[in-house]
């Protein structure tokens, strides 16, 4: 019943936020007040900082950082050269992912699409994601409390063949944390599993695999 009434009550602001104005500049950066509601936020040359309890529709820059703060909300979340951070109990309604960069979840946050990028750390504190990761040379680290949906998918480089040379990605899934759906591994991971980690089936290319307390 909370889980529904949550819902309903994030639909309900995501309808507001439509007629809420856009923020976009070019060479700034952008920083939305706590408690504030906006529509799309976007920049080219600049790092977006979302406050406590904003809620915006998507979030967008090309080179720059992400940050939104405990309990904002968004419905997604898209840099290409930065690191994106979702601070404690933030919701993102659709994807949120970086092309190179760290993704951070800290604890309580919840993704409901998918997080994904293609060079970088995906972190996640205890937190959710609903859709999926998608890495192609990323390390994975799902700690103690953390929910994936969706599996974990490392894609092949799109640039070309995988190398034995080429340095491994490292996925870690801590005791205490559950990762429905597969396990993908298109090129060679180095795989850290604690004894309580719940996981589905492993596919792909067989990983190199070691066993955490």
């Amino acid at each position: 019943m909370t889980r529904y009434l949550a819902t309903l009550l994030f639909a309900f602001s995501a309808v507001a936020l439509g007629s809420a104005a856009d923020i976009s500049k070019v060479n700034s950066r952008i920083d939305v007040e706590a408690g504030r509601e906006a529509g799309d936020v976007e920049t080219v040359n600049g790092s977006i900082r979302i406050g406590s309890d904003a809620r915006v529709r998507g979030v967008e820059t090309v080179n720059g950082s992400i940050r939104l703060e405990p309990r904002a909300a968004a419905n997604s979340v898209e840099a290409v050269n930065g690191a994106v951070t979702l601070a404690e109990d933030v919701r993102v309604s659709g994807d949120a992912g970086t092309v190179n960069g760290s993704l951070t979840l800290m604890r309580g946050a919840r993704v409901d699409g998918r997080l994904e990028n293609v060079n970088g750390t995906l972190r996640l504190e205890g937190a959710t994601v609903g859709g999926g990761i998608k890495t192609v040379n990323g390390d994975v680290f799902v700690g103690t409390g953390s929910r994936v949906d969706g599996g974990i998918l490392v894609e092949k480089s799109s640039g070309g063949s995988w190398r034995k040379s080429d340095r491994r990605p490292r996925i870690t899934i801590e005791s205490g944390a559950e990762v429905s759906g597969a396990l993908r591994f298109e090129h060679e991971v180095e795989l850290y599993l604690g004894a309580g980690a719940v996981v589905g089936p492993v596919e792909g290319v067989a990983p190199r695999r070691q066993d955490l307390p």
